[in-house]
């Protein structure tokens, strides 16, 4: 017996929506499926809808009914059930990710939005997904490892993309209304009608409020996108998005030991302190012309306005400031794919354009105990600087079927920037704490082969096997805000070499699975060390990345359905400094060394990942769904040195959705079911004994209602 779609990942009905930008190959295999073979059909690859069984990469997909079932309030809740996939949860929808990486703040991961970038290369934020209406999403793609050659910098880990859902034929309306533990509210609001015999338009609201569980962490957020599907002639079809967020996030503090234990609402953070303020605009128009069968142009204008206003959490303890941050982009996507009897051939160019500002000032902070309480401004600026981002990007991507198992693929994209810096300061660069480089240009570029091969064994198993470069520009914040540290203008982009091979398909009609195996080497890290009394950065570390991850999705009779995401990881230092600094009474001063762990475990880097939900559906009372899910996130070590460790934890979520009709729907969730106490994200400074918890979810009630017309 086929399980239900949703539960099983199996977004065929995508296939209308996506079908003018379907390849033939992709149609044929799709019109050739047996019948209780499953498919995917994912747009990340090419930034076509295309068939999963065709790409030698592993892509995990959380389709449109599967978020409808989770009603997620972070993107963790949605993205962690992809085999390898760890979303942490900061507060609000702050996060770090950790995707064959470490959990860790480095850009290298990078959010789409139908396959544009949310920001340009040199701007990555690792709270980048609440930039993203996440729940209102169609269906959300992972590519895990470096992406194909139509991406550029920061695809190391992997890439998100979140689809936006297409214009209805027929008008349409949702109301979702939610409410839930620590003042939760959030409403969502979707519609769409046809505009005219040719064009149909669709709007979507998110306006979300939560008071947070823990002491002055209230969060707001409110999201808007439209989008606007066309057919203006025979051959010509176009879609317009635009987006616009704004995030409203209080700081949220670490907890040290007796404090995680004791009094987990607690917060350091009150008064506005670590505050963040994020607007975020972007609107894209794709125009998409098919002269014939066998050939594709896409040309896709697009425009992306940034501000955040943020106080540095992590800084308020020594150097407390206030940054500013703005940058606007004008980026221009160009894609030709010709289609030939046993393959096809894509070439194109990205450009993007981006100026941007940064300011940071000093404030003074208050302290009453260990609660920092209120800031004061002293218009006193350690940076000012403005910075103009060029980047142009040919690729190349082919794929050709020498027989009718074997399907090969190449690509090869060409990166070059340019970023011309300017420093608007008129005082001297006399603070040793706070370099500023003088104002200059700089430039840089990459080239990044892959390679792919995607075997069938039978109809329903394919085995694939991919070899891929990535790459990760250095941050426009790394180059020209490099606090105490030097040369940080010298570095060259992170580079990163991935193989890859695995086998997918599906068992007896029903049961799909995937299995992976990888290992990646990471080269020219940025790392910090001393000469003599100067702190310097440079590129030298070397980091590998090694793991296995699986996938399975079965019914479990008629009633019952079974998924199942599993990965077990191995990363470790192959070189990496680290600049130890601390007090020595022997000479009242501060005394540094450069160590290398070389060999250690890499701190912040759970060992596995899992997640297993089994949901009932019983015969006996149409239209309910019950699910148990257990989310498990395995123990690492806290810090380089591998001297204290973090032990993982298990949770069991418990969700409820009632159909009493196609019309009207209510639905729960019960959150950390066992009210365990765990952390987010544990980690401590070398040296440093004390370790610091960003302690989760207690268990938590949310509940809600949808009213479709």
């Amino acid at each position: 017996m086929r399980a239900p779609a949703a539960f099983l990942a199996c977004p065929l009905a995508l296939a209308v929506n996506f079908s003018p930008l379907l390849t033939p190959s992709a149609q044929a295999e799709m019109g050739a499926l047996a019948d209780g073979a499953l498919e995917q059909v994912v747009v990340t690859a090419t930034r076509e809808a295309k068939a999963r069984s065709e790409l030698a990469e592993s892509v995990g997909v959380v389709t449109e009914e599967q978020l409808e079932h989770i009603a997620p309030a972070h993107p963790a809740d949605a993205l962690n059930r992809v085999a390898g996939v760890h979303v942490n949860n900061l507060g609000g929808e702050g996060h770090m990710t950790s995707i064959r990486q470490p959990i860790s703040t480095a850009g290298v991961y990078l959010f789409l939005e139908d396959g544009i970038p949310t920001r340009p290369t040199g701007f990555f934020n690792h709270n980048g997904l609440y930039e993203i209406n996440v729940p209102q999403s169609a269906q959300l793609e992972v590519t895990k490892g470096p992406a194909s050659a139509l991406y550029g910098s920061d695809a190391i880990g992997g890439v998100i993309n979140a689809v936006t859902k297409a214009a209805p034929e027929e008008a349409e309306i949702s109301l979702n209304g939610e409410l839930g533990a620590d003042g939760w509210q959030r409403a969502l609001i979707s519609g769409g009608n046809k505009v005219g015999e040719s064009s149909a338009f669709r709007l979507d609201l998110n306006s979300t409020a939560s008071d947070g569980f823990r002491e002055e962490a209230d969060y707001t957020r409110t999201s808007m996108s439209g989008r606007l599907d066309s057919k203006s002639a025979e051959g010509w079809d176009s879609k317009t998005v635009l987006s616009y967020s704004t995030i409203d996030q209080s700081g949220v503090s670490g907890l040290e030991e007796a404090d995680y234990r004791n009094d987990v609402e607690k917060n350091r953070y009150h008064g506005d302190i670590g505050y963040r303020e994020v607007e975020a605009l972007r609107l894209s128009s794709e125009l998409a012309y098919t002269p014939d069968e066998y050939s594709l142009v896409t040309v896709t204008p697009f425009y992306r306005h940034n501000s955040t206003v943020m106080m540095p959490s992590w800084m308020v303890t020594y150097d407390p400031n206030i940054r500013d941050t703005e940058f606007s982009s004008y980026g221009l996507l160009l894609k030709y794919r010709r289609d030939f009897d046993r393959g096809e051939v894509i070439v194109g160019m990205d450009a993007d354009y981006t100026p941007s500002e940064y300011r940071e000032e000093r404030i003074t902070v208050t302290r009453e105990g260990d609660i920092y309480s209120d800031y004061a401004r002293t218009d006193e600026f350690t940076y000012n600087f403005a910075a103009e981002q060029t980047s142009v990007s040919p690729y190349v991507h082919a794929e050709y079927a020498p027989t009718e198992q074997l399907r090969l693929s190449a690509g090869l994209r060409y990166d070059v920037f340019d970023v011309e810096y300017e420093d608007r300061l008129d005082t001297p660069n006399e603070d040793p704490s706070h370099f500023r480089p003088a104002s200059q240009g700089r430039d840089y570029d990459n080239l990044s082969p892959k390679l792919g091969a995607v075997y069938k064994l039978s109809d329903n198993h394919q085995l694939y096997a991919s070899y891929r470069h990535a790459f990760r520009a250095p941050t426009v914040g790394t180059l020209f805000r490099p606090g105490s540290s030097t040369g940080t203008t010298e570095l060259e982009p992170v580079t990163s070499v991935s193989q890859e091979i695995g086998l997918r398909g599906v068992v007896a009609e029903a049961v799909n699975y995937e299995l992976a195996v990888y290992d990646m080497t990471t080269e020219n890290d940025i790392v910090s060390y001393i000469e003599g009394d100067t702190r310097k950065t440079t590129n030298a570390g070397e980091t590998s990345h090694k793991g296995v991850e699986l996938s399975v999705q079965a019914p479990l009779g008629e009633e019952w359905q079974l998924a199942l995401s599993y990965a077990a990881m191995q990363q470790e230092y192959k070189d990496y400094s680290y600049v130890f600094s601390q007090f020595s009474f022997a000479c009242f001063c501060m005394v540094s060394e450069n160590l290398n762990f070389a060999g250690n475990d890499i701190g912040k880097a759970p060992r596995t990942l899992g997640n297993l939900a089994l949901a009932y559906t019983p015969t006996w009372l149409s239209g309910l769904r019950v699910e148990l899910e257990w989310s498990h996130t395995g123990g690492y070590y806290t810090d380089e040195t591998n001297t204290q460790e973090y032990a993982g934890h298990d949770l069991l979520n418990l969700r409820a959705t009632h159909d009493f009709s196609n019309d009207l729907s209510v639905y729960a969730r019960l959150s950390n079911v066992t009210d365990e106490r765990y952390s987010t994200y544990t980690s401590n400074q070398v040296g440093d004994s004390d370790l610091s918890y960003r302690p989760g979810l207690p268990r938590s009630m949310f509940a809600g209602v949808r009213y479709r017309f």
